[in-house]
């Protein structure tokens, strides 16, 4: 890849996901690592030291007002995102929005409209898109004409979520929080609008166990998906088309099995994956690519918003937020 100039990134939060993001992005070429901003000082202050160049600031306005940075990415907690989108979609740069795009449909559809209103560039950080096995699977699949089935396996556990300190509001509506991981692989990898969802085994608020539910395609794909709730189960992927059947399990990796085979056979793999948290990389350089303008495979703020609205159907959810109070 040739850079034509260099790109100022900078970065607002201070957590696991922000460090690993500055990570990649300092590994791309021509990026310069401009500024941070976090409400946890001392945790940016210290990772502020580990990248030279890279300036401590006091909020989202301080930190474009001095760097006249091309890009920010903004990694914090779901019920901080909205409050940080609304700064900083009031300057003029572009932005990576981690995942999920608020802490539920509503919170979601409330900062799209605000980047509509201020027309801003907003990426949202789907890393799994970013994969390679994803990559590689998607480029093989558009050489085979026909009907896709696409079967999505999932696991969430609001036990452990509960263990980890995830706050109440986050923890009832886990399923756009964390779901969606694996939901937006029906985007990644489908083709065209989902244009009904059928409810197999139903969603219940009370008593999480068992989601089941099909997806029919304007393509003619088929979509099946499948998750366990507080119990174990794999992350998994497997996508039949013409003689093949891909499958990602765990979802790094890529494997094919062809029509007369009983055995997988691996896919190569990208060591951009293996060295840094998968898809960070890949994504960090079409970021850059969004920035100056030039085409990039990033999925936008729009494109975000119809898996969320997708795990609000496969969840037989509406667009308001779950009671906090509530036991999911």
């Amino acid at each position: 890849m040739t850079m034509s100039k260099s790109c100022k990134v900078a970065f607002v939060g201070a957590g696991y996901m922000a460090s690993e993001h500055i990570r990649a992005f300092a590994d791309v070429p021509d990026v310069e690592l401009s500024g941070i901003f976090s409400r946890t000082t001392e945790r940016a202050s210290a990772i502020a030291a580990a990248y030279p160049g890279l300036k401590l600031y006091k909020s989202v306005e301080d930190l474009y007002a001095q760097t006249k940075s091309d890009l920010v990415v903004i990694a914090v907690n779901e019920l901080s995102v909205a409050d940080i989108a609304r700064a900083a979609f009031e300057l003029p740069w572009t932005i990576l929005l981690e995942k999920p795009a608020g802490y539920d449909l509503a919170d979601a559809e409330r900062i799209a409209t605000m980047a509509r209103d201020k027309n801003r560039d907003v990426r949202v950080a789907l890393n799994r898109r970013s994969y390679a096995s994803t990559r590689t699977v998607r480029d093989r699949l558009d050489q085979i004409a026909g009907v896709r089935f696409i079967k999505v396996q999932d696991q969430q556990d609001l036990i452990e979520a509960r263990q980890l300190g995830k706050p109440e509001t986050v923890i009832a509506n886990w399923m756009y929080a964390n779901a969606i991981h694996l939901v937006d692989y029906f985007h990644a990898l489908g083709r065209g609008a989902v244009t009904d969802v059928t409810p197999v085994v139903p969603w219940s608020g009370d008593n999480p166990g068992y989601v089941v539910a099909k997806l029919s395609f304007a393509s003619g794909d088929i979509g099946l998906y499948e998750a366990v709730w507080n119990r174990p189960g794999p992350w998994a992927v497997t996508v039949n088309a013409g003689s093949e059947r891909y499958e990602m399990r765990p979802l790094e990796q890529a494997a094919v099995q062809r029509y007369g085979e009983r055995r997988l056979t691996p896919l190569p793999a990208d060591q951009s994956d293996e060295k840094f948290k998968p898809g960070l990389r890949h994504q960090a350089e079409q970021a850059v690519f969004a920035a100056r303008g030039e085409r990039s495979d990033l999925p936008d703020l729009a494109q975000a918003l119809e898996s969320m609205r997708l795990v609000a159907r496969i969840y037989g959810l509406d667009a308001t937020s779950i009671a906090a109070g509530s036991k999911p």
